[in-house]
């Protein structure tokens, strides 16, 4: 403490209850080709259903990568994604010039060019189903009570077609009302000059209550109307400052039925939101319009102003400004969004990449997906420069799919992975599943690598990391009508051989994990799933918890407080059947002078680690009637 020059008393606190922390072991980890979602970029994914909501509907391109992350999520509900950016994929516009991509929000941020006044918010051919509607800052464009009057003394009770003076002042989809008995509305669904088609709204059947009379005038309102509080006027933000005129409406919609299912669907309304570039709500939010749709939208950004808008203020500080009125709705359909051509090699590992610095993104468990040999090379490099999570990988579909020779298929997953070099941190397994996609009512078959990485996370909730994820306690596999390649025993001794763990289907026992090899060719502790995830597990908590050595002293004080860390985990371990044994050495016989004059801190940890059954020997012994079993136990 400091030292005190006069008397007096000085209270002081020293924490000496550190442990070693808790550490995540069950987040897996995944990158593909996905139909819709931002590109480039680690998203959190809970469950299937916020699988399909954030990166779409699985397809004939995109249904490998969906099911292996679909396959996690049976056992664990922390899977991390992300979706390749690849070639010849782009977002929807307005303007549909089919060259725009935007990849995620960082890159929206980064500035683009517009291509009209709206984009959808990630790239895919999902986004030509977006149609954005704007009710802009003029009441007249809300509703209209003048616009036009019937010009067609024939008309008669049910027709759905009239004649009017002047179709050009109504659209498509108004929303109109003739004045008559019973106050019913119809929305116009299609205007030939000045002949104009229409149905009940909002039930969209029967024709007219009662006859319309000749020259009566026409109420229309925006089709949306009923959707919003009112026609835009001004904001209660932008009218204290002395402007006028900033607000407008907007609608997003599936126009054809592709996102929801049913055309027309409403997707999001934006009631009264604001062209002023500095608008606030009253409880201090942005309302400005542009700001507003990418903090809230799940489905397109801003790109640009209105046209005239543009010429004028939109944008602009509220303070004493008259907005631009713009007096023409604006209906804008988006399109040329594209999916793109498959990911290759290059693109799958520059998404995987993103899992590469441990510091900032925790993962532990990384899915392959699909891919060949280099793919699955790339992955290993990832999980050896972490250092704390495994690659499950799976063969080639043409490897085991559609091969009717067992012996050919063992042949072909043989030497695929035989070209994969040796490594604990992967895990290989021997084929694909048979599963159901209910998205698309058919059966497909799917990597079983993203079933494996599961049985492991499932593993850590129901036992420890350091458990065997096969076998019939822990490793029967979800969601398997059947196996592309189910191999006999022989084949699965050639395959354990080959480091391949094979998955097999028994009768009345389902499908299962039955092997816990690495893919280490060296005989040791460590070509053993368990053993790698044990000292994952032990060194990713250790070394979480010696940080907080760092700039202390090297003294025995800071060693014996190490020590008393250290040892009482590693014997919470030992007595959840982890380990058999342990030591830790921090003491003066690792720490000599010229260690601690480097400034450095050396802990030696040995550790027995337990090990799992693989091989079951049960010898059956048959005696004489007269033998005592003593006299033969010891023979």
């Amino acid at each position: 403490m400091a030292f005190q020059v006069s008397p007096g008393v000085v209270v002081q606190e020293k924490d000496l209850t550190n442990v070693i922390p808790a550490v995540a072991t069950t987040i897996g980890a995944i990158a593909g080709q996905f139909s819709q979602g931002p590109m480039d970029e680690v998203v959190s994914i809970a469950s299937e259903k916020e699988l399909v909501e954030t990166f779409g509907k699985p397809d004939s391109n995109t249904f490998e990568y969906f099911f292996s992350a679909a396959s996690f999520l049976q056992y664990s509900s922390s899977l991390r994604v992300v979706r390749a950016t690849n070639t010849g994929a782009f977002n929807a516009t307005a303007s549909g010039g089919g060259a725009t991509l935007i990849k995620n929000n960082s890159d929206y941020d980064d500035g683009f060019t517009p291509d009209g006044l709206w984009a959808a918010r990630t790239a895919g051919a999902w986004g030509n189903n977006i149609k954005v509607s704007i009710c802009p800052n003029t009441a007249s464009a809300y509703e209209n009570t003048s616009a036009t009057t019937v010009n067609d003394a024939s008309t008669a009770v049910g027709d759905t077609t009239i004649t009017v003076d002047d179709g050009s002042t109504l659209n498509v989809g108004d929303i109109i009302n003739f004045g008559e008995a019973g106050g019913y509305e119809y929305r116009i669904t299609a205007i030939a000059t000045n002949d104009v088609t229409f149905v009940r709204h909002p039930s969209g059947t029967g024709g007219l209550h009662t006859a319309v009379v000749d020259a009566s005038t026409i109420r229309r309102r925006w089709r949306y109307y009923d959707l919003v509080s009112g026609a835009p006027g001004t904001s209660a933000y932008t009218s204290a400052r002395g402007g006028s005129n900033d607000e407008i409406h907007v609608v997003v919609v599936d126009e054809d039925g592709g996102i929801t299912g049913t055309a027309g669907e409403v997707l999001e309304v934006y009631d009264s939101v604001s062209v002023a570039g500095d608008a606030k709500t009253p409880q201090g939010d942005s309302n400005y319009y542009k700001d507003v749709i990418y903090n809230r939208s799940q489905y397109i950004y801003w790109t640009a102003h209105e046209s005239t808008g543009a010429a004028g203020n939109w944008g602009d500080p509220a303070l004493g400004v008259t907005f631009t009125a713009v007096s023409a709705l604006n209906d804008a359909s988006l399109s040329g969004g594209a999916d793109g051509s498959a990911a290759s090699v290059a693109e799958l590992k520059t998404a995987y990449e993103r899992y590469q610095d441990a510091d900032t993104v925790d993962v532990n468990l990384i899915i392959a997906g699909k891919g060949d040999s280099a793919h699955i090379d790339n992955l290993i490099t990832v999980a050896e420069n972490r250092k704390d999570a495994i690659v499950f990988a799976s063969p080639e579909r043409t490897d085991v799919v559609g091969v009717t020779s067992s012996t050919t298929q063992t042949t072909n997953v043989k030497a695929f992975f035989d070209g994969i070099r040796s490594s604990s941190y992967v895990v290989f397994d021997s084929g694909y599943k048979y599963t159901y996609d209910k998205y698309n009512d058919v059966f497909r078959y799917v990597p079983l690598n993203g079933d494996i990485a599961g049985l492991s996370a499932r593993t850590d909730l129901i036992a420890d990391s350091w458990f065997s994820p096969a076998g019939f306690n822990r490793g029967v596999i979800r969601g398997a009508v059947k196996l592309a390649y189910n191999p006999s025993k022989t084949q699965r001794d050639e395959l354990y051989r080959a480091r391949i763990n094979p998955v097999v289907t028994l009768p009345g026992q389902g499908t299962v994990l039955f092997g816990d090899k690495t893919g280490l060719s060296t005989p040791s502790a460590f070509d053993r799933i368990n053993v790698r995830r044990l000292f994952i597990t032990l060194e990713k908590a250790i070394s979480t918890a010696s940080k907080f050595q760092l700039f202390e002293f090297n003294d025995e004080f800071t060693r014996a407080q190490f020590r008393n860390i250290v040892e009482p985990f590693l014997r919470d371990v030992q007595g959840r059947r982890g380990v058999t044994d342990f030591l830790v050495v921090c003491d003066t016989s690792n720490n000599t002078g010229d260690v601690i004059d480097r400034n450095e801190f050396r802990a030696d940890i040995f550790v027995k680690p337990n090990r799992s059954i693989n091989f079951i020997q049960l010898q059956f012994v048959a005696t004489r009637t007269g033998v005592a079993f003593e006299e033969v136990v010891g023979a």
